[in-house]
């Protein structure tokens, strides 16, 4: 499995309007995935199996020589334009999907459940069929016909955030098709060497969609391919992230910030708390970041939120999560904070007095979790909850029986918080 992406490293200032043209062709690389491509795919295909761990680690984009390997497999939603002396491709697709690869999916049945017409798995049409991801290509073969320009891109992505809060489907299908069509988005995007304005705001809206995604995903955790859908989303939050990074830099002006770009960059920061993190050490990111976005609220919340996880200062760390985290850092902040959670109700066990227990009712705004789930939570770590003399559930410390569950939480405890409350926003909105 490929590495997870770096953040973008550039001398401050290192991109002008006169270098705009030549950076754009070097913004895009990416490492490997394992999106196998539909069959018959009209694209020029590259069987090899090595990952490009190392495209991520080369800021110029130039992919570096192998001489026991000269194949490469390439992310096509980061593709690599090795033809950099090729003019730019201007995409001429005018639908959703490419008509000779909607009647070859018709042929093959393979059409997704959103884009069959009537029901049908061997039919669909222009309003309904949306590209599939293809793995690998190469840009010297494809066919401007078969690339949808940024209009047709921005109108593709509006219609599949509209089947993002369906509920006619379990949402890991909702989460698919969106998953791999998306892919196809920044796909199409990259070949074409888009990197203005409306580029950025079209990452900025796939960013919200996985990070909206990535705690959705973990709520319904119970499900058989969770671990690998979880996985796979939290890969590609991550390139995402990486390739708005490059867009921001690539279209910096001055030392002038982009009003988003502080939130996002504090995505990146808040990802770090994931126990299997890699990536650049967030003291080397940093150095290249303009002041504006190091001083901004979101950075500092994101920043300091992350160091009072590694000192295991729990009730500094909720404190700021419910009374500053909005809503899109609830949801990557909330599949990890059952670890901050033991950790308070073991420093309360030890530190209280027998004589004095816990109302729960406190122990609910301390942990933020509803009061039924406190105690849930408590049974879960071995220790036993009671009622007092007024029939109030409590908490009494110095029990011994306490102990971090090893294989992790068998219930999943959301943030009962007043900032997650626009998780169910419309992404039409974002």
């Amino acid at each position: 499995m490929a590495e997870r992406g770096q953040p973008f490293r550039q001398a401050r200032g290192g991109v002008t309007r006169r270098n705009l043209s030549s950076s754009r062709s070097s913004f895009f690389t990416k490492s490997a995935t394992r999106y196998q491509p539909p069959q018959n795919c009209n694209l020029n295909i590259r069987r090899n199996s090595q990952h490009m761990d190392s495209s991520f680690n080369n800021p110029n984009g130039n992919v570096k020589d192998n001489s026991d390997n000269r194949s490469w497999i390439k992310d096509a939603a980061d593709v690599i334009d090795e033809e950099n002396n090729l003019p730019s491709l201007v995409g001429t697709c005018p639908f959703m999907c490419p008509v000779e690869e909607r009647l070859q999916r018709e042929r093959l049945r393979d059409l997704a459940t959103f884009e069959r017409l009537d029901g049908n798995p061997g039919k669909s049409s222009s309003n309904l069929a949306v590209k599939k991801f293809c793995r690998t290509i190469s840009t010297r073969e494809i066919q401007v016909s078969d690339v949808r320009p940024l209009s047709v891109l921005e109108g593709t992505l509006n219609h599949l955030f509209n089947l993002f809060h369906s509920s006619d489907h379990p949402f890991e299908v909702v989460h698919d098709f969106i998953f791999d069509r998306t892919r196809s988005i920044r796909q199409d995007l990259s070949m074409q060497n888009i990197s203005n304005n409306r580029a950025i705001t079209m990452y900025e809206r796939m960013v919200k969609f996985h990070i909206i995604s990535h705690q959705k995903l973990h709520r319904s955790s119970s499900s058989p391919n969770a671990s690998s859908l979880l996985y796979l989303n939290l890969e590609q939050l991550t390139k995402s992230l990486m390739t708005l990074f490059n867009l921001y830099e690539t279209n910096r002006i001055s030392h002038s910030i982009y009003d988003n770009e502080p939130e996002f960059c504090s995505f990146y920061v808040l990802l770090q708390i994931h126990p299997d993190s890699k990536g650049e050490p967030l003291s080397l990111w940093f150095r290249n970041l303009p002041s504006a976005i190091m001083k901004s609220k979101q950075m500092c919340f994101a920043r300091n939120l992350l160091r009072f996880f590694r000192l295991g200062n729990y009730k500094r760390f909720m404190y700021m999560m419910k009374s500053e985290a909005s809503c899109l850092q609830c949801c990557i902040v909330e599949p990890y904070i059952n670890e901050v959670r033991a950790l308070a109700v073991s420093c309360l066990n030890q530190a209280g007095y027998k004589l004095q227990p816990f109302p729960l009712a406190d122990l609910s705004n301390l942990l933020l979790l509803q009061e039924s789930d406190v105690e849930s939570f408590c049974n879960e770590c071995g220790l036993e909850t009671s009622s007092d003399e007024v029939g109030k559930r409590i908490l009494a410390p110095k029990q011994s029986s306490f102990f971090h569950p090893r294989k992790g939480f068998q219930k999943y405890y959301p943030i009962h918080s007043e900032g997650l409350q626009g998780v169910s926003i419309n992404l039409l909105d974002l």
